[in-house]
């Protein structure tokens, strides 16, 4: 039978159970798990992580390692269970007919070999083509994923090549067999907004185009609707919802569909006033499931001696329009889910007070060899901050968003000491420190600006207990004058950031990733800092936990009056929390303003992009879409003239060659608004919103 023969269901998983065998036992990571997915039909799972979605995808593939097994149900492709297959069977189906793409591009890329030779060698191996006719195969498909100078690319090692072409390789490769069912896990993780925009477009694109089915595995339910036509969502194993993205998106029926929805920033959210809810406790591990439904103790609908009884099943759930719409709970069809969310106390909004940080002109310059191997020969430049300047006051936001290599983690490194300006000013309180390391800092200062870190996973020692890390902290920074002070201290700090006084004793490894962000937190304020910088704190948490640490953040800002520069490329959260945003792009401040400025029109066109590029989890949401051309030039060669010129959409807009040669200078549109952009006035004033709530109808 050709690929092309089959019209039945690609992909059929029944009641499928996964156990993993360790010494301490059968761990039981997936459970009466089921999904179709039929030809051309793009499916997405998304869950907490842990919930198992990798360990369903791996199960297709047939590749549990040695300690994982199949104990319940089948999978069947294209009709045939797949634990019928022999190893010969199997490893000719790998990636001729199902083809996997991972989160990390170079995972899948060999860095000793040259990308054509890889790209090759998938029509040498699955279809016995020859050199010439592969390479010329291989040509075809890296100018499907619209990768420039597709020659260059062939003859490039993958170091050579930035995230997002790497990733655009791994797609090709996996499609150059024309498989059957694409597997797709977190593939836009760990790349830049405005990249992941072009990624997601392809993806749809080349599976619309080529017919393939997919399986696309991810936490954001934004880039799920933008990119499937059914969703499976998944909690401690089980699947508790299915249905199309429009039945489970405007009629969701499981309270964790429910829960999940509510703890992610959508447009209309405020910090103030309409708080995100966060789930409450924590996502069980596998060896202490509850009985009956596992997410009963974080349930707002839970009836004792009926929700945690028995074996719970999926339900259909019946209604006009409804796709195989199923929902894992015994009181779906009697929960009012049109009911507004229980009333929260409402906060007031918080004044900002004086100026206490204040840059000025700053500037960093990296003097680096031409070449990295050797130190000699040329020195080149890289401009990795170009004269910024802003200012942030007590008690205030401030997000700063952009691209990977844009400058801001640059700029955090200047203001907490770890490098210092190469020109301009960076001012405390009246106290210049842009040229002071953090070494010859004083004490008070070092305590004013402190550091939250994107990965709480590597900021703890794990060989100290999460007390004893506090408490050194609190010794450094002369807070307590004795034993017994230090460590009443430290108590209230856990108490401050919702942990129980009981995780003074534990190991990092006893905890939970938002859990150990809650003790970076403590230890960020435990000096009483006037500044703290939260670098990407959230995004290596999940969607749930992250609405529990932003809202903590805000809450720790209104009693302490701390100001908080929040660095993030997740413009929904920035939305939610930020009171003023600096927008970035290759060290240069191109946008600064007021949340409700920089969300709105006149938008610089970079920040145009950016906008459209967030994927947003709401049916009634409607966006225009600009994706970018190429990548974010280097630092050490940028263009002339203005930073963002090779990649504007707009430029043809300004007359003469402006942009290509003079570098714009920074404009105060209405109300402190600043724009860093040649447009006219007049085409500023033109601009449409990106994103607009359509009615529903």
């Amino acid at each position: 039978m050709t690929k092309s023969d089959y019209d039945g269901p690609i992909l059929e998983i029944e009641n499928l159970s996964i156990s993993f065998f360790t010494r301490a036992g059968e761990i039981p990571a997936v459970m009466d798990f089921s999904c179709t997915v039929m030809p051309g039909e793009a499916m997405g799972l998304v869950g907490e992580s842990g919930c198992g979605k990798s360990t369903v995808a791996l199960g297709v593939m047939q590749d549990l390692g040695v300690n994982g097994k199949v104990v319940g149900g089948t999978i069947k492709f294209k009709g045939r269970d797949l634990a019928s297959f022999t190893p010969d069977e199997l490893r000719d189906i790998r990636g001729s007919e199902i083809a996997m793409i991972y989160q990390e591009p170079m995972a899948s890329l060999n860095p000793a070999m040259k990308i054509g030779k890889q790209l090759a060698e998938v029509p040498m191996i699955h279809e016995g083509a020859s050199y010439a006719d592969a390479i010329t195969l291989a040509l075809e498909m890296v100018e499907k994923v619209r990768l420039p100078d597709p020659q260059r690319i062939l003859n490039s090692y993958p170091h050579q090549l930035s995230g997002g072409q790497q990733q655009r390789i791994v797609i090709a490769m996996a499609l150059m067999s024309k498989p059957s069912l694409l597997i797709l896990d977190e593939p836009t993780t760990a790349l830049d907004v405005t990249v992941e925009a072009g990624i997601v477009d392809l993806v749809k694109e080349l599976g619309e185009t080529t017919g393939t089915s997919m399986l696309f595995i991810s936490h954001n339910l934004g880039l799920v609707m933008d990119t499937c036509d059914r969703l499976c969502v998944m909690y401690s194993g089980e699947a508790v919802e299915t249905g199309s993205i429009e039945d489970v998106f405007d009629h969701m029926r499981h309270p964790y569909t429910q829960a999940l929805f509510r703890s992610i920033p959508l447009p209309g959210a405020d910090k103030n006033a309409r708080p995100l809810v966060a789930i409450p406790g924590n996502f069980p591990l596998p060896h202490e499931r509850p009985p009956g439904c596992n997410f009963g103790p974080r349930c707002d609908y839970f009836v004792e001696g009926r929700c945690n009884v028995g074996v719970i099943s999926m339900s259909d759930v019946p209604g006009k329009n409804r796709d195989r719409h199923e929902s894992r709970c015994v009181k779906w069809d009697e929960i009012d889910w049109h009911a507004p969310i229980a009333a929260k106390v409402e906060t007031e909004v918080t004044e900002p007070g004086d100026v206490i940080l204040k840059i000025q002109d700053l500037k960093k310059y990296y003097e680096v060899s031409a070449s990295a191997l050797f130190s000699s020969g040329e020195r080149r430049v890289v401009k990795a901050n170009e004269t910024l300047s802003f200012e942030a006051r007590e008690a205030e936001t401030l997000a700063i968003v952009g691209e990977s290599g844009c400058g801001k983690s640059t700029l955090a490194k200047m203001l907490m000491g770890l490098e210092t300006a190469t020109d301009g000013a960076i001012t405390l309180e009246n106290k210049d420190i842009g040229n002071t390391e953090i070494e010859d800092r004083d004490t008070r200062t070092v305590a004013d600006i402190q550091m939250v870190f994107q990965n709480p996973f590597d900021t703890l020692n794990p060989s100290h207990k999460v007390g004893d890390q506090i408490i050194r902290v609190l010794e450094k920074f002369g807070v307590g004058a004795t034993v017994a002070e230090r460590n009443e201290k430290m108590l209230e700090l856990l108490d401050l950031v919702k942990l129980p006084r009981e995780f003074a004793g534990r190991m990092p490894r006893q905890l939970s990733g938002g859990q150990k962000q809650r003790v970076g937190i403590a230890r960020a304020f435990a000096g009483a800092p006037k500044i703290v910088v939260a670098d990407e704190p959230v995004s290596a948490l999940d969607v749930s936990v992250q609405a529990a640490v932003t809202d903590l953040l805000m809450e720790i800002q209104r009693v302490s009056r701390t100001t908080l520069l929040f660095i993030s490329h997740d413009l929904s959260i920035v939305r939610y929390l930020a009171d003023r945003v600096l927008v970035m792009y290759l060290g240069h401040i191109v946008e600064l303003g007021t949340t409700d400025q920089v969300f709105s029109p006149p938008y610089h066109p970079y920040t145009e992009a950016l906008l459209s590029a967030v994927p947003i989890a709401d049916t009634k949401i409607k966006k225009k879409r600009i994706v970018l051309d190429g990548d974010i030039p280097s630092a050490m060669n940028p263009p002339s003239g203005c930073p963002f010129q090779t990649r504007c959409a707009r430029k043809s807009s300004v007359p003469g060659n402006l942009c290509e040669t003079q570098v714009p200078p920074m404009r105060i549109l209405a109300d402190g608004h600043q724009v860093k952009c040649h447009l006219s006035d007049d085409v500023l004033e033109q601009m449409e919103p990106v994103i607009t709530i359509v009615a529903a109808e």
